[in-house]
């Protein structure tokens, strides 16, 4: 039962896509693969993940290593206890933003670095499939108690900024924020938190804060409080999004720019910002005039990750609601995203500016959102979506390392293939109404007439 390993971890249906047999192997290779004697290893609140531990425990001292548990935490928590302790290895056991029924491992090495598919987790698979023996080691590894949470705090403590005056909702989704949130931003009077306790069926919503109709209580809390933003992190707390004072949900690429706000202005870090290959046009043309250098980059943490920390970049973000710092082991935190962002909104207060107001200034163009279209040949749609629009008006810019991202004087899209289902996922950005609503019916019409995509 392999089925649940992916370009970025190891994920899925937990007793139909993978076990607690697969979680026994992954974690007996793991010493060996990242050449480890001791691993860090953490988990979430979902009602699969007891057992889940219980198993990668004994395939890591089966194996002869040592095991550092920290019990129930955050993947930022994870990552922190990785580097700042200096393990070789470590496991969180999560399935992010997944339904509840789902499950998983995210693995990281030295220095909280992401092991993916193609850094490790593929050669793990691969001793799997091919029946690979687990022969217990002459000494069994040693199960060891780890608490870093009050660490962990402390760490981010430093990154507080005032926010007196400031009303905050925030949505905790019976997940992992639920270990820190009220210890950074407080209990007083002027914060309103939603789902704030640790529950992995995730009873009021899927963990996920892209899909729209799980930021509806935030929205409608957001409205009764008077808020002057709005937070809500993802089930493993390793995501977070933000929604405006009009209770309007805020397209977190935007919000990649506004950090320009505390990085730049503030701190005067003019350095190189990383953005993914579905970034607004806007974010680059706000921030380059404050000094930054943009670079766009593969979706997904095992990619921008290890980019930000190849290029030494000072912060970066993804549309998905990941933000990536330095100053964060060139990781991602949802809880620093959350308090560097309510840190600027608090400024802006003062100054008499709201957050609408504020990502107005940089928001320049119409904007799809992301479109899935269903079709089989995912290499051949695409082909010829670049194809069709590169014959008719030569492109100003063109990437090809995630998908396509081509760029027009007065539009842009990217298309780019799922990693586990036969979807393509289709962004376009353009200067009018009509002129994204004609690039999208132009796509949509090729793809549906030439390869029977249905789009969903």
């Amino acid at each position: 039962m392999a089925s649940a390993f992916h370009a970025y971890d190891i994920r899925g249906i937990y007793g139909k896509d993978w076990d607690r047999e697969t979680a026994y192997k992954v974690g007996y290779f793991i010493p060996k693969l990242l050449k480890a004697d001791k691993v860090l290893l953490g988990r979430d609140c979902r009602v699969s993940s007891d057992e889940i531990h219980d198993a990668a425990i004994k395939g890591i001292t089966d194996a002869g290593a040592d095991v550092y548990d920290i019990g129930l935490s955050s993947t930022p928590m994870v990552y922190f206890g990785t580097a700042n302790y200096g393990f070789d290895a470590s496991i969180q056991i999560t399935a992010s933003h997944n339904p509840a029924e789902y499950n998983g491992m995210k693995v990281s090495t030295t220095d909280a670095q992401a092991v993916g598919f193609d850094a490790g987790l593929g050669q793990i698979k691969k001793w799997i499939d091919e029946g690979v023996p687990t022969p217990k080691a002459e000494v069994s590894g040693k199960v060891y108690k780890k608490e870093i949470l009050a660490d962990y705090i402390a760490y981010m403590r430093k990154f507080a900024k005032p926010l007196d005056g400031l009303t905050i909702a925030m949505d905790l989704s019976n997940g992992m924020a639920n270990l820190f949130a009220k210890e950074i931003f407080g209990t007083g009077e002027n914060i309103h938190y939603l789902f704030d306790t640790l529950d992995g069926r995730f009873p009021n919503h899927e963990p996920n804060p892209l899909i729209q109709k799980n930021v509806q209580p935030l929205k409608e809390l957001v409205k009764k409080v008077k808020a002057d933003i709005g937070v809500i992190y993802d089930g493993d707390a390793d995501r977070v999004m933000f929604v405006d004072e009009k209770a309007q949900f805020v397209s977190p690429d935007l919000m990649i720019a506004l950090m320009g706000k505390y990085f730049v202005e503030e701190r005067g870090l003019k350095g190189i910002v990383l953005q993914d290959i579905r970034s607004s046009k806007a974010v680059g043309e706000y921030l380059e005039p404050m000094g930054c250098e943009m670079r766009t980059w593969k979706v997904g943490r095992a990619f921008a990750a290890a980019k930000l920390r190849e290029i030494d970049g000072v912060w970066g973000g993804e549309l998905a609601g990941h933000y990536y710092f330095r100053d964060f082991f060139y990781s991602d935190s949802g809880l620093l995203a959350s308090m560097i962002l309510t840190g600027i909104v608090a400024s802006l207060k003062k100054e008499g500016k709201t957050l609408s107001q504020a990502i107005a200034e940089i928001v320049r163009y119409k904007n799809s959102g992301e479109i899935n279209f269903r079709v089989e040949d995912k290499k051949g749609a695409m082909d010829a979506v670049k194809d069709h629009f590169s014959s008719q008006e030569k492109p100003t810019a063109f990437m090809d390392f995630d998908g396509y991202r081509i760029e027009f004087p007065e539009w842009w899209l990217n298309i780019r293939p799922s990693n586990t289902e036969p979807y393509l996922r289709f962004l376009c950005e353009a200067t009018s109404d009509e002129l994204l609503a004609e690039k999208i019916a132009e796509t949509e019409k090729l793809l549906t007439e030439r390869f029977g995509a249905v789009r969903s």
